[in-house]
């Protein structure tokens, strides 16, 4: 007699207990997959420089958006791990973990290196005693030399970083960003004939991207 399939019990079973999908694990999620998710968010803002960098991975477009799209996942799940969990099963143990005082808050710094920006790291910023994260972006590595910020024309993308900008043209005011991985800064700055601009400068996790600049005071 011919058996239906929905009513076929003898299927195949692992030594563990469990029944094959048919579908094959996902592969794990890799440092070099982190700086896609990067990648795609700085992509909005300076495709050519994405693209570069893309390549130099070795990556395709497609690649970009899968790593975007189970990064997301990762974070948006339910059973989603701390971000600080999350972020050492991707980048590993990190190269750095500093105490910092800011105000009257103890917290601690965890920095990892990444290849496509070897004078950077990417920082966590979690408190001392244990919890959520309260910052994560890309800051210049410890005894690398910062950039030379003196006019408009040296905010270029990828130039600096927040703290960088900030320090270069004190005051700066910080701005709400559109997303969680963005920032801005207002600020004030010469350009190359001594005249003064007003700038609003957008970052992508934490690393300059874009600037607006306005007619030289009068």
């Amino acid at each position: 007699m011919h058996r239906s399939p929905l009513h076929d019990t003898h299927r195949p079973v692992r030594d563990d207990g469990s029944v094959p999908t048919g579908r094959r694990p996902a592969a794990p999620f890799t440092p070099r997959d982190f700086q896609l998710v990067l990648l795609r968010r700085m992509a909005d803002f300076n495709p050519g420089p994405v693209e570069d960098a893309r390549r130099e991975l070795g990556a395709s477009p497609a690649d970009l958006r899968e790593a975007n799209r189970r990064w997301q996942a990762m974070v948006r799940s339910p059973r989603s791990r701390p971000a600080l969990s999350r972020y050492r099963s991707v980048l590993g143990e990190p190269e750095s973990r500093t105490p910092r005082r800011i105000g009257d808050l103890d917290c601690e710094a965890w920095q990892w290196p990444l290849p496509l920006w070897p004078d950077l790291r990417f920082e966590v910023l979690t408190p001392a005693a244990g919890g959520a994260v309260w910052n994560e972006w890309l800051v210049r590595a410890p005894g690398a030399a910062p950039p030379p910020l003196r006019t408009v024309e040296d905010l270029t993308p990828w130039s600096c970083t927040v703290d960088e900008a900030a320090r270069a043209f004190a005051p700066a005011r910080p701005l709400e960003g559109t997303a969680p991985t963005r920032w801005g800064l207002t600020l004030t700055a010469p350009d190359a004939r001594d005249e003064l601009r007003d700038v609003v400068a957008e970052f992508t996790w934490g690393l300059l991207q874009r600037t607006a600049v306005s007619e030289p005071r009068r």
